[in-house]
């Protein structure tokens, strides 16, 4: 995969419903374990959309866990869940509007805890600004692949309105 241009600020900090769909066929690249640098074309992801949307953590309000939701977007937010996966979102829009797309696929993982456990991503990485870390940031590949969109996975918790939004994008 060649190399592209990294992602500035400008292209996270707008509404996660305009980046959510823009970032599949992007390319994730991270400084590996072992200190090499993978690169891995992103091919799904979730948008979770501020405190209205039921199935996003901001739902509950600010606390010390959803904190970087509340920044301006470009950072990550990394929380882990069943006691064992990191999951891997990346915070989108303005300061004081929680959004976040989580990562749910790369060319060479299924599942957003396998791809973390995979990739070495652990709370460590939670608050990092992506468009100016050396550890991690994701380039534009210069294609513009057909995007198809579903519900999002695993959140029925959050009522039949929420968990039915088409706010699921995959290749």
């Amino acid at each position: 995969m060649n190399s592209g241009e990294r992602l500035l600020k400008q292209f996270f900090v707008r509404d996660v419903l305009d980046v959510a769909p823009a970032i599949p066929g992007k390319t994730l690249v991270i400084k590996l374990p072992d200190g090499s640098l993978g690169r891995f074309e992103i091919t799904e992801v979730e948008a979770y959309r501020g405190m209205e949307d039921k199935a996003c953590h901001a739902s509950k309000g600010r606390t010390a866990r959803t904190e970087v939701m509340f920044h301006e977007g470009g950072r990550l937010y990394v929380y882990m869940i069943y006691g064992m996966y990191w999951m891997l979102n990346i915070v989108t829009g303005g300061i004081n509007e929680p959004q976040a797309v989580l990562i749910r696929g790369l060319d060479r993982y299924d599942g957003p805890g396998k791809l973390s456990k995979s990739l070495g991503i652990d709370k460590s990485f939670n608050g990092e600004d992506i468009t100016a870390s050396d550890r991690i940031w994701i380039e534009d590949s210069g294609l513009f692949p057909s995007i198809k969109t579903a519900s999002r996975i695993g959140i029925d918790y959050a009522g039949e309105y929420w968990k039915t939004r088409p706010w699921r994008y995959y290749l």
